[in-house]
């Protein structure tokens, strides 16, 4: 059945009430027009911002002048809040760190309507003929109570919290081939837990924000360590290896994460990190030995050469001080001492895990291919954490599918339309 005949199967089965939450089938209805619009998500951000800069030109201020990777987070946010409109435990946190998260952008709530007008103008336009005053008051209630928790969080966190923390590098030394240990000292005291990350804003290109764990558990100095890779036409990551100097003036937004440890959990650790994913596993041995931790912690840090393997003899020295604490290497692409191989590959030498809890983090491949083994050696699904390092709540979203050129649903092949 086409998606098209399935949408009308499901609002002729439905009428629309404003006034109330939604509905199981009216949920369906939104997923099911999610997929139809899939494959069009880059057409649909081009033009959702294009007609929204052209209504409200003040709000094109609030965005980096490169909206290459910008473009594509609002929808990814909404396919996500679609994901989890049956499941309130997790759509309301999920709103509430959006909310807090987009302070940052100074986002107001008088852009949430401008936003909404603009996002269900772009829907009906590619939803064509499956576009129904049904299906649009749906998506309207949606977006009103998405807005509204965002809303709700933003105003709250603004009694406790300023929108970004001014914050001056302290220290900028090189630690491998285009890996820059980067540390700043936050105007005002920085609310975080190991594990968690930040998201960085450079002088060099305004409101274009990356994220970086920092690589320590809260200091009384108050300053955080992050661990910086220069990636080919990296916008933020390039200056901070390369540009950056002490002095210079950095922004941060507010930490947000769930890689942290719970102190009431008595299980042993694995961790395991590939690249600069090595910053979070610092910061989490770092928070257990100032806790005391009695829990055995097993670290494998991956690296494709030895001289990419940077800060594996900090956590060597640290393991000789701390009899709980076990450090393994693993080089892919170099015939060292040791264990020789990729991650997973070093990874299925060891465990069972059943008795422990993991947490995973560096480059997304990586990180896929670690989790599987992990789960394959033992660890349930549930004791596994892996927050994505690149990307927070609005990027964690679901990938929007596939690209298409057409730019209306009518000229998309058919087998598209199938379910």
């Amino acid at each position: 059945m086409s998606l098209l005949r399935k949408i009308g199967q499901l609002v002729n089965d439905a009428q629309p009430d404003s006034g109330r939450p939604l509905r199981p089938n009216e949920i369906a209805l939104l997923r099911a027009s999610r997929e139809l619009l899939n494959p069009l998500a880059d057409e649909m951000a081009v033009y959702f911002y294009a007609i929204l800069f052209q209504r409200h030109p003040e709000v094109r201020l609030l965005f980096p002048a490169n909206l290459d990777v910008q473009r594509s987070r609002l929808l990814q946010g909404v396919l996500r809040m679609i994901d989890l409109a049956d499941d309130p435990a997790n759509l309301a946190p999920f709103c509430r760190r959006l909310g807090r998260d987009h302070r940052k952008f100074e986002v107001l709530a008088h852009h949430y309507p401008a936003v909404g007008a603009a996002l269900l103008d772009t829907l009906a336009r590619f939803a064509d003929g499956a576009w129904t005053p049904h299906l649009a008051d749906i998506w309207s209630r949606a977006y009103q109570l998405v807005a509204q928790m965002m809303i709700a969080a933003a105003e709250d966190d603004a009694a406790v919290n300023p929108a970004v923390w001014h914050a001056q590098i302290v220290g900028h030394r090189l630690r491998g081939p285009n890996i820059a240990e980067v540390t700043v000292l936050p105007e005002a005291p920085y609310p975080f837990v190991a594990g968690q990350y930040a998201s960085v804003e450079t002088p060099w290109e305004p409101r274009m924000w990356r994220h970086y764990s920092p690589a320590n558990a809260p200091r009384e100095d108050g300053t955080l360590t992050f661990h910086v890779k220069a990636v080919p036409d990296g916008r933020v990551s390039r200056p901070l290896v390369n540009r950056a100097r002490v002095g210079d003036l950095l922004r941060l937004g507010a930490a947000q994460g769930e890689m942290i440890l719970d102190p009431r959990m008595e299980r042993d650790l694995v961790c395991v990190a590939g690249g600069t994913g090595l910053a979070p596993i610092q910061a989490l041995v770092d928070q257990a030995i100032r806790d005391g931790s009695g829990r055995y912690m097993d670290v494998f840090v991956g690296a494709r050469t030895a001289d990419e393997l940077y800060g594996f003899e900090d956590l060597l020295r640290l393991a000789q001080r701390n009899h709980w604490l076990s450090v393994r290497a693993a080089v892919s692409h170099e015939e060292i001492p040791g264990l020789t191989g990729t991650l997973p590959e070093v990874l299925r030498k060891f465990g069972p895990y059943y008795r422990h809890d993991a947490y995973v983090s560096g480059p997304p491949g990586m990180v896929t291919s670690v989790t599987q083994v992990l789960l394959d050696l033992g660890v349930p699904r549930g004791r596994l954490r892996r927050d994505p390092f690149d990307a927070p709540a609005l990027e964690a979203a679901g990938a929007a599918g596939g690209t298409a050129s057409p730019r209306r649903l009518d000229r998309i092949p058919h087998q598209q339309l199938r379910t």
